[in-house]
């Protein structure tokens, strides 16, 4: 997406989705740890009215790479909107930082029965046992408080990507490249992808343009 959009947006939410460059975080040696290899996580904005992603970031997980993300949402994002987030610690600072006080912002927890517990196999969550919100700043509506649109894009992204694909070898081995495939995964999604509960790219529910594009519109640019 352009640098400034200018989109109408009434209901933002935000979550990362973790993924590694090289190697795993635990076999980084020393030296490594404050490159570009290890953990790296992207986060997603998502309209979720329109179903579109105007704004991606890829980074490490905190105060950071929040601030770059809310930076770029402000740039494409018009007005006052209703923004929901997990509880990062790094997001509330970044969005008083970036909105001050012109934003109606609410933060959604998950708490499932395995949380906290190192001993836990697998990838699956257990089962959920509660979920915690919290009114943050302006009146978020409580019926729009929520992150499971941008969960389920989430899944989109690990479905579609074959880099996302665990216990694999096709993981990034490039945060550039990493960058990249992000950045052509959420254009083929905006502006090619029909929505199968929308019938229409989210791209043209946003009114952003009124037809599918293509890979040539890609190149064209």
């Amino acid at each position: 997406m352009g640098s400034s959009i200018g989109l109408n947006c009434t209901n933002i939410e935000c979550d990362e989705i973790w993924t590694f460059v090289g190697k795993k975080q635990a076999k980084l040696r020393s030296e490594e740890k404050y490159g570009e290899k290890g953990d790296q996580y992207v986060f997603v904005g998502l309209d979720r009215d329109t179903k579109l992603v105007p704004v991606f970031v890829v980074g490490k997980r905190n105060t950071v790479t929040a601030v770059v993300f809310m930076q770029e949402l402000r740039k494409r994002v018009l007005g006052r909107f209703q923004l929901t987030t997990d509880q990062l610690s790094g997001y509330s600072p970044a969005v008083f930082g970036i909105f001050g006080p012109n934003i109606d912002y609410a933060t959604v927890s998950k708490i499932y029965h395995s949380n906290g517990d190192s001993k836990r196999e697998g990838y699956s969550p257990s089962r959920l046992q509660r979920i915690e919100i919290r009114k943050v700043s302006g009146r978020p509506e409580k019926r729009r408080i929520c992150t499971s649109y941008v969960e389920r894009q989430n899944l989109t992204i690990r479905m579609k990507m074959r880099r996302f694909t665990r216990l694999t070898n096709a993981f990034s081995k490039s945060l550039v490249s990493l960058k990249a495939a992000m950045a052509l995964h959420f254009y083929h999604y905006n502006f090619m992808r029909i929505h199968q509960t929308l019938r229409v790219t989210p791209a043209i529910e946003a009114g952003l343009t009124n037809h599918v594009w293509g890979w040539d519109n890609v190149l064209e640019n």
